[in-house]
């Protein structure tokens, strides 16, 4: 199971919500972007309560969301881990840091969690 209430991957914070993807892309940007020095990891996964559009990106980033992108305040059941993924080029992934960096210096990257 994975739960709401862990600290979050992408802030020094605790995180109310679960987050979730149904495309492969926004899993890969998810597990590469994760402050972690864990293994990547991306996981298939059944919601087992209510969830809502993720506000973080589909409001603020990608209205309509085409990165079909989920929060939940309930568990979420692991079905089965995803074995392998061809990752985004490093520099594709140096150049969101970068930009997610920015963000965060001039204030503006804000999880509304």
């Amino acid at each position: 199971m994975l739960e709401p209430q862990n600290l979050s991957n992408y802030q020094n914070k605790k995180s109310n919500y679960i987050y979730f993807t149904a495309t492969l892309d926004a899993a890969k940007w998810g597990a590469e972007l994760a402050k972690s020095s864990s293994k990547e990891r991306i996981y298939i996964v059944e919601p087992l309560g209510e969830f809502e559009n993720d506000p973080n990106l589909t409001d603020k980033r990608f209205p309509g969301n085409p990165t079909r992108s989920y929060r939940s305040k309930s568990p979420l059941k692991i079905i089965a881990e995803l074995g392998s993924w061809e990752r985004h080029s490093d520099e594709e992934i140096n150049s969101m840091l970068s930009a997610l960096k920015k963000l965060s210096d001039e204030g503006k990257n804000v999880i509304y969690d």
